[in-house]
C-alpha cells in the first residue's frame, strides 16, 4: 500500500487505528516516513525480500539526475555515421571510422556514482541505446511477530549464531 505517511494521510490515520488493536504493532509506527510500500504476507520473510530485490526495472540516465552507480561506455562499433564525430570529441571519447561508422575505441567511465548526469552524457546514452541504470523497491525494515528489525538479520545463517556460542 504505497502511502506517504505524514501524520495526517489516510493511510497512516488507518493504520495507525488498526496498530493501537495490537500492543506489539505500535513499534512499526515510528518507521513509516516519507513515501513508503508496505507488504503483507504469510510467507518466509527472506522469499518476500528476495523477491523484492530481484523485480528491478531499467532505467534511461536522464539529465540532471543523480547516478546510482558508474556507467562505463564499452568499446563498440555505433553504428553511427561519421557527421557525429563531433559529438564524441566534445565529451573526450577516442573513435575512429571503421566500416563508415563511428567506433569507440577503449572503454570510457562516462558517469561516476554520486555525479549529476550531463545532458550530453544522456543523449550519447540514449543514442546507443544504453539504460544503465535500475530501480525497484529497497526493503528498510521487516516487522515480523511484533519485532522489527534490519533486512540484514535475515542473512544470518545458523552456522554463524551457533559459532558466536560455541566456547
Amino acid at each position: 500500500i504505497p502511502a506517504s505517511a505524514s501524520s495526517s494521510s489516510p493511510v497512516f490515520t488507518k493504520l495507525k487505528a488498526v496498530v493501537s488493536t495490537q500492543s506489539t504493532g505500535e513499534k512499526l509506527l515510528p518507521h513509516i516516513k516519507g513515501n513508503v510500500g508496505l507488504v503483507f504476507s504469510k510467507e518466509d520473510p527472506v522469499l518476500v525480500r528476495d523477491k523484492l530485490l530481484e523485480n528491478k526495472v531499467a532505467a534511461p540516465a536522464r539529465a540532471g539526475a543523480i547516478a546510482p552507480c558508474d556507467v562505463i561506455v564499452e568499446a563498440q562499433n555505433t553504428g553511427m555515421g561519421p557527421e557525429k564525430t563531433s559529438f564524441f570529441q566534445a565529451l573526450n571519447i577516442s573513435t575512429k571510422i571503421a566500416k563508415g561508422a563511428i567506433e569507440i575505441v577503449s572503454n570510457v567511465h562516462l558517469i561516476h556514482a554520486g555525479d549529476k548526469v550531463g545532458q550530453s552524457e544522456a543523449t550519447l546514452l540514449q543514442m546507443l541505446n544504453v539504460m544503465p541504470f535500475a530501480y525497484g523497491l529497497v526493503v528498510e525494515n521487516i516487522y515480523d511477530n511484533g519485532a522489527v528489525f534490519a533486512p540484514e538479520v535475515l542473512d544470518i545463517t545458523d552456522e554463524q549464531l551457533l559459532s558466536k556460542f560455541q566456547l
